[in-house]
């Protein structure tokens, strides 16, 4: 047995809702509405009628002008299930391909970093790459169909985060974060033995907002880590 049972969590499309805040800034630039962009589309936007290479210069300028990866939306119930899963031992590794944007790479470092704290999600470090075989981790959610693919050809263990893109990935997949704490609890299980996990008392749901009540009670920013 490992020192660590560590889950490899997406950012876009898995905690952060990348389609809803990216519609935003796509419709303000095209002067329309962002309900005539739909939400069920496919992974290189085709739905938008975005030509070949305008969603890099869209989303290269996202994110150095607007600073939007500091104000995604964030994906309901995500920072709560983190929350529960670090206080059972589970150690959170936020692993993203971000450093997408030549010469954007502090503003998306920065910004991410930020956007982390400020939604009160838990983590005990985090990786910026594109190769994501080559972290180490026990288990993986991820949105993007090539990632899961690489992944799982490097035999890993992958919840798919399910998203109109990647309808043809094969199980295990979570519809919800309800349902990603659910497969990994019972990952975490198996991996340490039922008498090793200590989830939460019941009824105390402490919460995203620990980070905030943390920060009042002291004065002081307390590191993002999922410690409690």
């Amino acid at each position: 047995m490992t020192a660590r049972f560590v889950f490899g969590v997406d950012l876009d499309g898995v905690v952060a809702d990348y389609t809803a805040g990216f519609a935003e800034f796509v419709a303000t630039r095209r002067g329309i509405e962002a309900a005539s962009l739909p939400y069920e589309r496919s992974y290189d936007f085709r739905e938008w009628g975005l030509e070949p290479g305008e969603f890099e210069q869209y989303h290269g300028a996202a994110v150095i002008e607007e600073r939007f990866l500091a104000s995604l939306p964030a994906i309901a119930g995500a920072a709560e299930a983190l929350w529960r899963l670090s206080d059972a031992g589970v150690w959170i590794r936020v692993i993203t391909h971000r450093l997408y944007v030549n010469w954007g790479h502090a503003e998306a470092v920065a910004d991410t970093v930020a956007w982390l704290d400020s939604e009160g999600i838990p983590y005990r470090d985090i990786c910026f790459l594109g190769n994501k075989p080559e972290v180490e981790a026990d288990c993986y959610v991820d949105d993007a169909p090539h990632n899961i693919a690489a992944l799982r050809a490097g035999g890993n263990d992958v919840i798919v985060f399910d998203q109109p893109y990647n309808r043809d990935a094969d199980e295990p997949r979570a519809h919800n974060w309800r349902e990603v704490e659910q497969l990994v609890m019972d990952r975490f299980t198996q991996w340490r033995g039922t008498a090793g996990v200590q989830p939460q008392l019941p009824g105390i749901d402490a919460g995203k907002d620990r980070l905030a009540e943390r920060r009042s009670a002291s004065g002081a920013v307390p590191p993002a880590t999922g410690d409690a």
